[in-house]
């Protein structure tokens, strides 16, 4: 079974920062890519910024140059910088990584956190 811990969220002012962080556990063979999505309330989930094993990372149009995702392999840790905070920004903060298993042959599984609140607002 595995994991994914998240933390980092909370109520920040317009123009703050925060950094989510999301920790896997459990057995896990390897992972894959990385992502981070969040959905504010009457929206749709949309994906805010991903990063693959090699370190390719793609971000959403609304958070370019604010956002920065990383990740620590030995740690097997997914991590959003959040800078610049807007109210807009205020969503449950979910990360996604897609684990590697390995039973004979390869594959490909999703595992989903719980989600964390980032409320931006003065």
């Amino acid at each position: 079974q595995v994991q994914l811990v998240e933390s980092g969220g909370g109520l920040v002012q317009p123009g703050g920062s925060l950094r989510l962080s999301c920790a896997a556990s459990g057995s896990i063979f390897s992972i894959n890519a990385m992502e981070w999505y969040r959905q504010a309330p009457g929206k749709q989930r949309e994906l805010v910024a991903a990063i693959t094993s090699g370190g390719s990372t793609n971000y959403a149009d609304s958070v370019k140059g604010r956002f920065t995702i990383s990740r620590d392999n030995v740690k097997n840790t997914v991590y959003l910088q959040m800078n610049s905070l807007k109210p807009e920004d205020t969503a449950v903060y979910r990360c996604k990584i897609q684990a590697i298993g390995h039973s004979g042959t390869y594959y490909l599984y999703d595992v989903w956190g719980q989600g964390t609140q980032v409320t931006v607002s003065s």
